[in-house]
C-alpha cells in the first residue's frame, strides 16, 4: 500500500504543477496586465516641395543662391577653341618645307563671357592670340557651335574681344569691381581641362595684386585674387558676385604644379569693360597717359615727408609736357586718391588711369610739403611713337646690337648684364639718391634668383652704395673679384632681402 500511495501522490503533485503553470500563463497575458502592441502598415510621406524656398535661405546664407545663379550666369559663359601652329625644334612653322607644305597644328581651349546680345565675347589675349585663319570656334552652353573672328587685341591686360553671329545670345550683367570686397563671395565658371560649364565657389582674398605674369612693356596688373579654383581652361571665364554679375575675368593661377593650388586672379571688369569697349569701337584701346613714373611710398618714405599713415604712391619722374606737367605736379608729390578712391600700390593708380578715356579729366589728391590738396589733371592719349620711344628700352641686354638706345625720362639709369636695369632718383633734403631696380629681364639670372622691380638697392656685399656710380663700380669689382654678387634689397613693403646673383 506504501508504494501505490507514494505513486498516486507524485502524480496529483504533476496534476497540481500543471495546473497552477496554466493558471499563470492565463493570467500573465491579461490586457491590462501585458499589452501587445498591434501590428499596422506605415505610412511614408513623400513631398517635392522644399522646407525652405531659395528666397528664404538666400536671406539666412549668401551660399544658398549659388544654384540660381549658376543657372542664370552659365549660359552666358562659352567654351572657346582655338587651332594654332606648332613649331619644331625652334623653328617657326613656316621655316621649314614640310610645314609649308603641312602645317602642324595642335588645339587649345578657353573660355569666354558673352557682353552682348548680338555675340561679342570677352576672353583673354592668350587664349586667341596664335590662332591660324578661320581657327576659332565658340560653343555655346546649349552646344550650338559658332566660327569667331577677332575684334582686338590688347596684350597690355591680357584681354580679347572676339565675335560670332547671331542674335538674342544670353549676355551677362556686367557689376561693378569698385565695390568688390576681401571676403565676399564669389564663383568662377569656365571650362577647366575642357570640363564644360563648370562652376566653383570660393571668396575674394584680395584685391589689387600685381603678379608680374603680363609679358608687355606697358602691362596693367590690379588682379583680384580668388580661391575658387581655377585651373588650365578657365582662362577668359567669368568671376560673378552673389548678385550674378560680372566682376572679373579669370585670367591666371599662381601653382607650382601648374593646377590649381588655392590662388587664382581675374581681371577686375570696370578695366575689362574699357578695354572691350575701345577694341570694339575703335579696334584698339585708346589708353589714357598721366605722364609719370612712380613708386608705393613704404614706411621711411612716409615719415620722412610727414604722411600719419603709410599710403599714397610717389612721383619719382615726370615727363615734360605730359599731362602731369602740365597740371602743375612736381617731383615728389604723393597721388593719394584718384576720383575720391584711395591708390595705395603703383598698379592700383595704373589700373585707376587706366579706365579712364584720353582727354577726360581725373581728380588727383595730392599731398606736397606737408599738405593735402587737390587737382584736376586732363589725361593724354599713349601715342604710338610714344610707344616705340619707351620700347626703344632694349627688351634683354642681349639687344643692344645696332641701333642706339633711347629714354627720353629725365633719370640716370644702367643695364646690368645680369640682367636688370637700375634707375636713379633724386632725394630732396640732401639724402642720398634712391637707386630703384625698374626692370628685370624674365629667365635671366636676376628674374631666376628672385630680383623684383621696384626693389630699392641698398648695399652690395654690405658696402652702402651712395649712387649709381658706385653701384657700378661695386657691382663690377666683386664680378670680376668672386664671379658673384650680394644684393641686398628692401621691397615695397619694407621687407629686406640679400639676393646672391652669380656670373656664370
Amino acid at each position: 500500500m506504501r508504494k501505490r500511495d507514494r505513486f498516486l501522490t507524485g502524480i496529483l503533485l504533476i496534476l497540481i504543477g500543471v495546473s497552477i503553470g496554466t493558471l499563470f500563463a492565463l493570467y500573465t497575458i491579461n490586457d491590462d496586465l501585458a499589452p501587445l502592441s498591434e501590428v499596422r502598415y506605415t505610412e511614408i510621406k513623400k513631398s517635392e516641395s522644399p522646407f525652405f524656398e531659395d528666397e528664404e535661405l538666400a536671406d539666412i546664407d549668401p551660399r544658398f543662391v549659388f544654384k540660381t545663379i549658376a543657372n542664370n550666369v552659365t549660359p552666358s559663359v562659352v567654351y572657346i577653341e582655338t587651332i594654332i601652329p606648332v613649331s619644331e625644334n625652334g623653328e617657326s612653322s613656316s621655316d621649314s618645307f614640310w610645314n609649308r607644305v603641312i602645317p602642324r597644328r595642335a588645339r587649345t581651349v578657353g573660355s569666354g563671357v558673352l557682353i552682348t546680345s548680338d555675340g561679342y565675347i570677352l576672353t583673354n589675349n592668350h587664349v586667341i592670340e596664335d590662332a591660324v585663319d578661320k581657327g576659332i570656334k565658340v560653343v555655346l552652353n546649349d552646344k550650338r557651335e559658332f566660327p569667331a573672328k577677332v575684334v582686338g587685341l590688347d596684350p597690355s591686360t591680357d584681354l580679347a574681344v572676339i565675335k560670332i553671329e547671331g542674335e538674342n545670345h544670353s549676355a551677362i550683367t556686367v557689376g561693378n569691381s569698385e565695390s568688390v570686397d576681401v571676403g565676399e563671395w564669389v564663383l568662377a565658371i569656365g571650362n577647366p581641362f575642357r570640363l564644360r560649364s563648370t562652376v566653383t565657389a570660393g571668396i575674394v582674398s584680395a584685391l589689387s595684386r600685381d603678379v608680374q605674369i603680363i609679358e608687355d612693356n606697358f602691362r596693367i596688373e590690379s588682379f583680384i585674387q580668388t580661391d575658387a579654383a581655377i585651373n588650365k581652361g578657365n582662362s577668359g571665364g567669368a568671376l560673378v558676385n552673389t548678385s550674378g554679375q560680372l566682376v572679373g575675368i579669370n585670367t591666371a593661377i599662381a601653382s607650382q604644379s601648374g593646377s590649381y593650388q588655392g590662388y587664382g586672379f581675374a581681371v577686375p571688369v570696370n578695366l575689362a569693360m574699357k578695354v572691350a569697349t575701345d577694341l570694339i569701337e575703335f579696334g584698339e584701346v585708346r589708353r589714357a597717359l598721366l605722364g609719370v613714373s612712380i613708386v608705393s611710398v613704404d614706411y621711411n618714405r612716409a615719415v620722412d615727408i610727414g604722411l600719419e599713415e603709410v599710403k599714397g604712391v610717389e612721383i619719382i619722374v615726370i615727363t615734360e609736357d605730359g599731362a602731369a606737367y602740365e597740371a602743375g605736379l612736381e617731383l615728389g608729390d604723393v597721388i593719394l586718391e584718384v576720383n575720391g578712391v584711395e591708390v595705395n600700390e603703383s598698379n592700383q593708380l595704373q589700373e585707376k588711369i587706366a579706365i579712364v578715356r584720353p582727354g577726360e579729366k581725373v581728380d588727383l589728391t595730392i599731398w606736397r610739403d606737408g599738405q593735402e590738396f587737390s587737382q584736376s589733371v586732363e589725361l593724354k592719349m599713349l601715342e604710338q611713337q610714344q610707344i616705340n620711344d619707351l620700347v626703344g628700352i632694349p627688351e634683354s641686354p642681349q639687344e643692344e646690337e645696332n641701333e642706339p638706345e633711347v629714354f627720353e625720362l629725365d633719370v640716370d639709369f644702367h643695364e646690368f648684364d645680369l640682367g636688370f636695369r637700375v634707375i636713379e632718383v633724386p632725394v630732396q633734403n640732401g639724402q642720398l639718391n634712391q637707386l630703384i631696380i625698374s626692370r628685370v629681364y624674365k629667365y635671366s639670372e636676376a628674374w631666376n634668383r628672385g630680383l623684383k622691380k621696384n626693389q630699392k638697392i641698398i648695399s652690395v656685399d654690405e658696402i652702402e652704395v651712395e649712387d649709381l656710380e658706385s653701384l657700378k663700380e661695386l657691382v663690377s669689382e666683386n664680378l670680376n673679384k668672386n664671379k658673384a654678387v650680394t644684393i641686398e634689397v628692401l621691397d615695397e613693403d619694407n621687407a629686406r632681402g640679400y639676393i646672391e646673383l652669380k656670373d656664370n
